[in-house]
């Protein structure tokens, strides 16, 4: 087997060439036009950012594929599907608030923006896939329903899977919220009692009335916990962690599985750019300081590769 080719520019511009205009060329160099866009409907996967956080893609980017993706042919669209997690963007009415509020509006981007699993995030497809968890996939049915799928991704780290890259915003971000309910259910988060200061700060940010707060010390009720993370991310003290040393392993597979159903069976392209690399999720209401310098745009048609890649950059 031939190993997979992946396209790298790096951020250096002279004047008169733009970052969008080695953008534009990083995606033809890696193949864009190998694919028939020829009035075929076009997903292009983004996170749209949760409002606070300052390191999403800037909606420039977005409209850089989107008008080569119309060059070509296609008809493009930007896509997510609802979270897990309150936010933002937990039904279609704020994520497109959210969106918008981010800057992606129709006028900035040159398309329109579809919320994949619709108002609740019940607009889904079951997708078969041989995977070794996942027997079949719950995806956002405007997903599945595109003929082509492009990935954009904003490279960072991530406090559950290690980093986020193609296979993360396909996987992940392409589930349904019951099919992120799926893929984040095997791990549970424990309270070290001794680090709790009883902030409050899991409460807070727990959809599922999961956290509790007695006697100024937290405790999670497993049966309503989904296994999401939220809390994790958010305590102060580093208080509370994952029971389960293999959950982790677990939610990477299941990711892997959930991208390679939203991506057989039809064309699919991956854009990752790496800048602004902060250490956590861009689902976080804010972001920290990045945690190596920007390293430039990546670009192939196999997002595993794709994702080694940008792995291999961040940690040269």
């Amino acid at each position: 087997m031939n190993a997979s080719k992946v396209f790298y520019t790096n951020l250096r511009c002279e004047n008169g060439d733009s970052r969008l205009d080695k953008l534009e060329r990083l995606l033809k160099q890696a193949g864009i036009g190998s694919i028939d866009f020829k009035n075929k409907f076009t997903a292009i996967k983004i996170h749209f950012g949760e409002p606070g956080n300052l390191s999403f893609l800037r909606p420039n980017y977005a409209a850089t594929v989107v008008q080569l993706v119309k060059e070509l042919g296609g008809r493009p669209f930007l896509t997510d599907c609802n979270t897990l997690y309150v936010g933002g963007r937990k039904h279609a009415l704020d994520h497109l608030e959210s969106a918008y509020r981010n800057g992606f509006m129709p006028y900035a981007t040159g398309c329109h923006i579809l919320i994949a699993d619709g108002l609740k995030g019940t607009d889904e497809v079951l997708v078969p896939v041989a995977g070794e968890y996942v027997k079949e996939a719950k995806v956002g049915r405007a997903l599945m329903d595109a003929d082509i799928l492009i990935s954009l991704s904003h490279f960072k780290g991530h406090e559950g899977t290690g980093f986020g890259g193609a296979l993360k915003n396909v996987g992940m971000g392409g589930g349904s919220r019951a099919g992120k309910m799926e893929m984040h259910c095997d791990g549970k988060p424990q309270v070290e009692q001794d680090k709790c200061i009883g902030c409050g700060n899991c409460v807070d940010i727990c959809a599922h009335d999961a956290p509790h707060i007695t006697d100024g010390l937290s405790w999670i009720d497993h049966e309503k916990c989904v296994g999401c993370g939220r809390c994790i991310g958010v305590c102060p003290t580093d208080a509370i962690s994952n029971d389960d040393s293999s959950s982790n392993d677990k939610l990477n597979c299941k990711i892997s599985e959930y991208a390679l159903a939203i991506c057989q069976g039809r064309p699919h392209f991956h854009i990752n750019l790496v800048i602004e690399v902060s250490p956590n999720c861009d689902c976080h209401s804010e972001n920290d300081l990045a945690i190596v310098p920007d390293v430039g745009f990546f670009a192939s048609l196999d997002p595993v590769a794709l994702d080694q890649a940008c792995v291999d950059a961040v940690n040269r």
